[in-house]
């Protein structure tokens, strides 16, 4: 019986024994992690997640704390790992271990950490989207600006980012869209100025539709957030087509105020005068053709201020 005792008791003590070992050996691999941490964050990693194995399957009470240990510090590193790939532009590998990071934050309760790395990820798409812009990569800048204001709605800068890159697509009409957003969300002066020249670009589109009213509308529209000769220029030629020649007239005359100097400065006097002589305004063809001397049109201004 006794030499049974002694087997049972020398059975626990080896399995004390082994315990023991396995713990200190999940602390050396902790410890490892901890060392490499400053020279390669993969490699730490690593070393984390086998320790906390290891610290699982061990019975001492120390073994609780390095599991915790563990848990803590394995998402955070994941974290960083994301970091050094956003700062190295390799955005499609951060995105994917942001997700980690985030995944195992939830599954361990850190909490912090799983909120950065939903703060990070619209920073990730915004810096993607920006990088392709500028290799005129357009369709992937827009699928990346889209992902930010899907992830916050209320970025202003991606916004005007997403609409300078659909313009470039064509979507003329999405794009004025996100500028309009852009607008709303603090960048009216950069955002208008781009909503001036989508709208003129939707205007001449539509005048070469033959829409001539949709076009003045949209014209209008780009002088309303920043006033530009060719602006109502074309809405002068739209009114001009839609025998509004009052109109035109006008939109004419707004032209020559903002470009006095303008180079077809004469080309358009003529016009005014020409086309309100036609409407039966005489006051003011008379007014225009008096402009003309000394201009290549002098001849015919007199010729028609002798008529009138």
């Amino acid at each position: 019986m006794k030499r049974f005792f002694v087997a049972i008791a020398t059975l626990a003590l080896a399995a004390s024994l082994a315990s023991a070992q396995d713990f200190k050996a999940a602390v050396d691999t902790f410890n490892a992690g901890a060392q490499a941490l400053e020279s390669n964050k993969t490699e730490a990693l690593a070393q984390f997640r086998s320790a906390l194995a290891q610290a699982q399957a061990c019975t001492e009470e120390e073994a609780a704390e390095l599991v915790a240990n563990c848990k803590k510090i394995i998402p955070g590193t994941i974290l960083s790992i994301a970091k050094e790939q956003i700062n190295d532009g390799n955005y499609d590998q951060a995105v994917a271990t942001l997700a980690e990071a985030k995944a195992a934050a939830t599954e361990f309760g850190v909490e912090e950490v799983a909120a950065e790395a939903d703060n990070l990820l619209p920073n990730v798409y915004l810096r993607k989207g920006t990088t392709l812009l500028k290799e005129k990569d357009f369709a992937g800048a827009t699928t990346a600006f889209k992902n930010v204001v899907d992830l916050d709605p209320e970025n202003g800068q991606a916004q005007l980012l997403l609409g300078q890159s659909l313009i470039q697509t064509g979507a003329i009409d999405e794009a004025i869209a996100a500028y309009e957003k852009a607008y709303g969300l603090g960048k009216e002066e950069q955002a208008g100025k781009q909503l001036s020249t989508a709208f003129l670009k939707k205007g001449q589109a539509l005048m070469k539709a033959g829409k001539n009213a949709e076009a003045v509308e949209a014209l209008e529209k780009s002088a309303s957030y920043s006033e530009s000769p060719n602006a109502y220029k074309l809405m002068a030629s739209a009114l001009t087509k839609s025998g509004k020649s009052a109109k035109a007239i006008d939109a004419y005359k707004k032209y020559l105020e903002i470009a006095p100097d303008a180079k077809d400065a004469a080309d358009i006097i003529f016009t005014i005068a020409a086309t309100a002589q036609k409407a039966g305004d005489k006051a003011t063809a008379k007014e225009y053709y008096q402009k003309l001397s000394g201009t290549k049109y002098a001849e015919q201004a007199a010729a028609q201020l002798k008529t009138l």
